[in-house]
């Protein structure tokens, strides 16, 4: 999908398989960046570099033109074909210092952060060759620049992108998608970086990982939307405050109460809903206004 002449959006399907061997389609996006040369935004799960190469040349270029490939952060569903895209390409693998030990050591990952299928969806670690800290800038010469905005909260290392040429905003998982399972590492950082994202000026296009592009009037809703569904998990959280010494437990009772299916209840969700008890103490000025 076109979303400006340089910026083109890929939507990857992939299937995960729950612990009981349940199949759900999902999917994400990739975004290639057009210019004298050619910049990638995330990779994907394992073997999407079969797609994001082969549209690179149906769009008349040769995938040799790409520079550098930039990771949002370091979950399985954005890493996926790193190591696959660098082999083919020989592009420099760009992401925040704070993602690098995951990207580096994939089984690192794997046992810190235990995800159904993982090694499935990643298609091995990769080498981070430069860090991308907040106000980095990546491009020169002709190249639109991309900046890069630290917005942690999905995770301690998770950055935004802003080509400010294009009018595009690229958040990999930093907004979250209304109706979704809440699925964060610290959810007052999170409101935080959504502040951040939302006082920015001339955006057109906001760009995410887990979304279809949205354009214009559309991009304020969303936010709405956004700080909507975090307030009503913060409510639930609260309510089940007094099982907080069982996380598993408390998050099947929180994604009941949200109309999810506490079935799907997992140490990640779980890590998300404990989050919002610990910011139980400033939840007021947390999500005012």
């Amino acid at each position: 999908m076109r979303v400006t002449d340089r910026v083109h959006a890929l939507r990857i399907p992939f299937t995960l398989k729950t612990p009981l061997g349940a199949t759900v389609e999902r999917f994400v996006y990739a975004y290639v960046i057009f210019g004298p040369r050619i910049r990638i935004v995330d990779s994907g799960v394992a073997d999407s570099e079969k797609a994001i190469l082969g549209y690179v040349r149906e769009s008349g270029r040769d995938p040799g033109e790409i520079s550098s490939l930039v990771l949002t952060h370091s979950h399985p569903d954005h890493i996926g074909a790193a190591r696959a895209i660098k082999e083919a390409t020989g592009c420099a693998v760009l992401a925040h210092p704070a993602e690098r030990a995951w990207i580096e050591d994939v089984e690192r990952q794997s046992r810190e952060r235990p995800v159904p299928g993982f090694h499935a969806l990643v298609g091995g670690p990769v080498r981070v060759d430069g860090d991308l800290e907040d106000g980095s800038v990546v491009g020169s010469g002709e190249d639109p620049p991309i900046e890069v905005i630290h917005t942690p909260g999905h995770s301690r290392g998770s950055i935004s992108l802003r080509l400010p040429s294009e009018g595009v905003l690229l958040t990999g998982d930093a907004v979250p998608v209304p109706g979704g399972m809440p699925i964060y590492d610290d959810v007052a950082s999170l409101v935080r970086s959504l502040r951040r994202l939302m006082g920015l000026d001339g955006v057109r296009f906001l760009l995410s990982s887990w979304d279809d592009p949205i354009a214009g009037d559309g991009i304020p809703l969303r936010f709405q939307a956004c700080f909507r569904e975090l307030r009503n998990v913060q409510n639930a959280a609260e309510r089940n405050a007094d099982l907080a010494s069982d996380p598993m437990e408390m998050c099947r009772r929180v994604l009941g109460e949200l109309g999810l299916p506490p079935a799907v209840a997992n140490p990640m969700i779980a890590t998300s809903i404990v989050s919002h008890v610990k910011a139980s103490g400033i939840a007021g000025k947390l999500f005012r206004g």
